[in-house]
């Protein structure tokens, strides 16, 4: 194979390389509140691929998140930024802006668990401009 091939090969691979994977979110569990009408409790799994960062946005949920694996960094507006291991936990408030959430890790996994409270049929996430 010659040089120039070769050279062509690898350029056609980088951009799907390149290309940011989604988180995996999956649903656990969801449950009406009836000791606060018109609330629900809903439990997620998030899995991060290696590198990966969401968008800035908000739940307008109160979130406890728990991390299962890996390590993730997480940031709301006015806060500081943590880095969360395996066993650590998180919260976002209702009027929280989550400004950072990423995985920390570019070779390795990260998988959380989130425990949201709130608006019955409302959005889990709703991205900010």
């Amino acid at each position: 194979m010659t040089i120039k091939k070769l050279s062509l090969m690898l350029v056609c691979l980088i951009p799907g390389a390149l290309m940011a994977q989604d988180a995996k979110v999956t649903k656990l569990f969801s449950k009406d509140l009836p000791d606060f009408p018109g609330k629900e409790g809903l439990m997620i799994t998030v899995e991060m691929p290696p590198g990966h960062s969401d968008p800035v946005h908000r739940h307008y949920a109160d979130a406890f998140l728990y991390v299962l694996e890996g390590s993730v960094v997480m940031q709301v507006q006015g806060g500081k930024e943590v880095t969360l291991t395996p066993g650590q936990t998180f919260y976002e408030g209702p009027d929280d802006i989550h400004t950072v959430g990423r995985n920390a890790s570019n070779t390795k996994p990260a998988k959380f668990l989130v425990l949201l409270v709130k608006s019955r049929g409302a959005p889990v996430l709703v991205p900010m401009k």
